[in-house]
């Protein structure tokens, strides 16, 4: 079963609120968006698009999740990055922040490239499952917890195409 957690409308206002903050923090200066693979390039899509910076994108896939609903905490990279971001302005876009395990490694990967500032941009921050000190600079929309699904995010490749965000509720499919 599917239950409504974002409408399009709202998700639109919610990018364009974080393109303003963006363009706020960064001026003129270009960036370099790396979208996180599969999950964000829907969001990371609309996002740029209200972005008025110069930018570059770039995508990095990592995996922790497979087929689960839960993080499996061996976090493996899947895609790396094409571009250098040595110097760089580099914001990583999610879609969702749950354990906070898999985007504190991509973090700490990218610190280790040497970029002029790097930001975290979140469509959603699910803050009651972190399991690791980590915070976002630009936040989306925070809830408690439920496994969302819709606008690119996924459960085993499913539901990519909803234009809304839902929470997936199924009394078959456990948390594991």
């Amino acid at each position: 079963m599917l239950v409504p957690l974002l409408g399009r409308e709202e998700i639109e206002r919610i990018v364009k609120r974080i393109a303003k903050e963006i363009e706020r923090d960064f001026a003129d200066e270009e960036i370099i968006f790396v979208c996180l693979l599969k999950g964000s390039f829907v969001f990371a899509s609309d996002l740029i698009r209200n972005v008025d910076n110069p930018c570059t994108v770039d995508f990095l896939r990592v995996s922790s999740y497979g087929d689960r609903m839960s993080s499996s905490g061996e976090i493996k990279i899947i895609k790396d990055l094409e571009v250098d971001i040595n110097g760089k302005n580099v914001i990583i876009v999610e879609d969702i922040v749950d354990s906070g395990l898999t985007l504190k490694y991509v973090k700490e990967l990218l610190l280790e490239r040497g970029p002029k500032r790097l930001k975290i941009c979140t469509l959603l921050d699910k803050r009651a499952r972190r399991k690791v000190d980590l915070e976002c600079d630009y936040i989306g929309y925070s809830f408690d917890d439920g496994f969302v699904v819709g606008y690119g995010i996924d459960y085993a490749e499913k539901y990519r195409n909803l234009p809304d965000i839902y929470i997936l509720k199924n009394d078959r499919l456990e948390e594991s």
